[in-house]
């Protein structure tokens, strides 16, 4: 009877030994949060795509409370949570720029040339590192729809020409499609500009034209007709400054390989600024 009576006040000692361990433990280790860092947390939506720049949620909220981020570094939030996250901050809220991705290449089934049957597994990260899949052009959309896998908001399919398509009021700009593209066709532009250059190839325009009909052949006159300087020559590619570029279409007009494209319904960035 003394045994299992000692042996029971000797477990009872023990387990409130480590108890008090714990809770000592506990006071010694513990971490505190900042609660700004955590009132701006419980507005984010919480998707932790990666959007913003920073490693999820926490992160971002972590660097908009220190001043390392701003206020409307949440793409996925956009302006409403912009607006929150400055009153808690209380500060003044910066003005929401909201982007959307964009496909830089025109060459679907139709206008880029085949080169041969690709027999593998149909994602664009593998194709691309071994046999490069069965378009000609080497620098195109492969087709195979992995930013279409990517994207966790419905805002991008494949279309039945082999190209992927933006729905762009569901595009949260998290520049997921961007990093699953291997040839990085796909970029993040602000919602208003509606001219771009859709191709991505960098060979002699001698070469374009034997695989891909709407490929750049570096003809320069849209450089020479653009009024803001907004189209340059790089590595034989025409390329677009979206911050000078005023929506003029003029470069769509002289394009003859149609490989520039203005998208309707985009605002005239002239008449915007006469506007204001």
């Amino acid at each position: 009877m003394n045994t299992v009576l000692v042996s029971l006040v000797s477990m009872g000692s023990l387990a409130a030994l480590f108890a008090l361990g714990l809770a000592v433990a506990g006071r010694v280790f513990s971490v505190e949060t900042d609660p700004k860092v955590d009132a701006v947390e419980e507005v984010l939506p919480g998707v932790n795509c990666g959007g913003c720049g920073f490693a999820g949620c926490r992160a971002f909220a972590e660097a908009v409370s220190s001043g390392k981020a701003p206020t409307n570094g949440c793409p996925v939030g956009g302006a409403r949570v912009a607006k929150l996250v400055a009153e808690i901050l209380g500060v003044e809220a910066a003005a929401p720029v909201r982007r959307v991705a964009q496909v830089l290449c025109k060459g679907g089934l139709e206008e880029a040339k085949q080169r041969g049957d690709y027999d593998g597994p149909k994602d664009c990260r593998l194709a691309h590192a071994t046999q490069g899949g069965d378009k000609a052009c080497a620098y195109g959309c492969l087709g195979y729809g992995s930013c279409v896998k990517a994207c966790a908001f419905d805002a991008m399919y494949m279309s039945d020409n082999g190209l992927p398509v933006v729905v762009e009021e569901n595009c949260t700009a998290c520049g997921k499609c961007v990093e699953a593209c291997p040839r990085d066709i796909i970029i993040l532009v602000p919602e208003e500009q509606g001219v771009h250059i859709r191709c991505r190839n960098l060979d002699p325009g001698r070469f374009i034209r034997q695989v891909c009909s709407v490929g750049c052949i570096a003809c320069q006159r849209c450089v020479k007709t653009c009024p803001t300087g907004a189209i340059y020559m790089q590595d034989n590619l025409a390329r677009i400054d979206y911050d000078k570029c005023t929506n003029c279409r003029k470069c769509v007009e002289v394009c003859p390989m149609k490989t520039i494209v203005w998208q309707e319904g985009k605002p005239l960035v002239l008449e915007k600024a006469a506007v204001s």
